[in-house]
């Protein structure tokens, strides 16, 4: 795909965004670039959409390609990509811990860009939460003192923002272990602490690199549960960075896929399987367990009015939470809505054709 291609498809999608989405964004990168060396921004101010050959003449390292996307208000945004496509980089980017060459980071109205760095601390300090894959905890604090950390940096009272640090130990799983010290946790729980202390100053959006790629598969998918269940209890927006395809299908509302600094695809994790853009997404998503990603709504036929179904599944369920039960079946098995009404019909075919790795649609 060219590079007119790949950004003409991305900016269709975001205009594609129904009104009423639109209108609930927090947070929008528009024509986002990040070239490291010396002159970047000096280049782009005169080249404001270079050619591979003219960055090539010049030295420069391209980290972001003239990215724009939207988050959504309380979604969970995944970003991913190889090492080196740039993910990090944008992240730091959304956060201005790495300044942009150009372009528009809208943050609830505002310009990121055009802050000050007096304005930019506030803002960290009071509406972003960050975590990233090293858990970064002063070991010298107890687990309260670290979660309480960001409000002491504040100069919330003692009183208060312990109180605020409880709060949150509780609700990450760590209650009774409010005096233990990191050296005293486990992985997992040094990263439930490094969660709580992002958590401690309620932020709006919440920025997570990696933060679960350091720790053993099964603490790892523990942490994936008690993530899950924390974004069901506190409906946070969220960016979170990762290379691994099989946790993001998990964890995403979307996703956005970048390749050497560019964004290639942004969708569900199943409109990423069903239809990749590209040969790239096709590769990176063709290990995927589809029967995981595939929902009913997507394989479902047309319904027949006098059809005699052997059971219901609801349209957004995936196929892997009842195929067991249609594969068995003499009969196909309604697709339903969320009022209980038919939308169309599943035969078992269909879901042996997709468990077997044939046409998903």
């Amino acid at each position: 795909m060219t590079k007119v291609d790949s950004k003409t498809r991305v900016e269709a999608a975001i205009k594609a965004t129904p009104a009423a989405t639109q209108s609930s964004v927090t947070l929008s990168c528009r024509n986002i670039w990040k070239l490291f060396g010396h002159g970047a921004d000096a280049f782009l101010a005169r080249n404001p959409e270079p050619s591979d050959e003219q960055l090539a003449n010049t030295g420069l390292i391209r980290a972001v390609r003239d990215v724009s996307i939207d988050v959504r208000r309380a979604e969970i945004f995944v970003i991913m990509g190889l090492s080196g496509s740039g993910k990090s980089t944008l992240v730091r980017c959304m956060s201005r811990l790495v300044e942009p060459s150009h372009g528009e980071i809208i943050f609830q109205g505002d310009d990121l860009l055009r802050k000050t760095e007096r304005e930019l601390i506030d803002i960290r300090r009071h509406k972003m939460g960050m975590v990233f894959q090293h858990f970064a905890l002063l070991p010298h604090l107890t687990v309260l003192d670290n979660v309480a950390f960001p409000l002491t940096v504040q100069g919330v009272a003692r009183a208060t923002r312990e109180r605020r640090a409880r709060e949150i130990i509780e609700l990450v799983g760590l209650k009774d272990r409010e005096f233990h010290f990191p050296r005293q946790l486990s992985g997992g729980q040094q990263q439930r602490v490094g969660i709580a202390r992002s958590l401690a100053v309620e932020p709006e959006i919440w920025f997570l690199d990696e933060p679960f790629s350091a720790l053993d598969p099964l603490i790892r998918r523990e942490m994936q549960d008690e993530f899950m269940r924390l974004q069901a209890m506190l409906h946070k927006t969220i960016v979170f960075i990762t290379h691994d395809f099989d946790e993001a299908i998990r964890l995403a509302d979307r996703i956005a896929i970048m390749k050497d600094g560019s964004v290639i695809q942004i969708g569900t994790p199943e409109e990423l399987v069903i239809n990749p853009a590209t040969t790239y997404v096709a590769e990176f998503t063709r290990d995927v367990q589809r029967a995981k990603v595939v929902s009913a709504r997507t394989l479902m036929d047309e319904a027949s009015p006098d059809a005699s179904y052997a059971g219901r599944v609801a349209a957004q369920a995936r196929v892997a939470s009842f195929a067991a039960d249609i594969v068995g079946a003499d009969r196909p098995f309604a697709v339903v809505d969320e009022t209980g009404a038919v939308l169309g019909s599943i035969a078992p075919q269909k879901v042996v054709d997709l468990l077997a790795g044939r046409a998903a649609r």
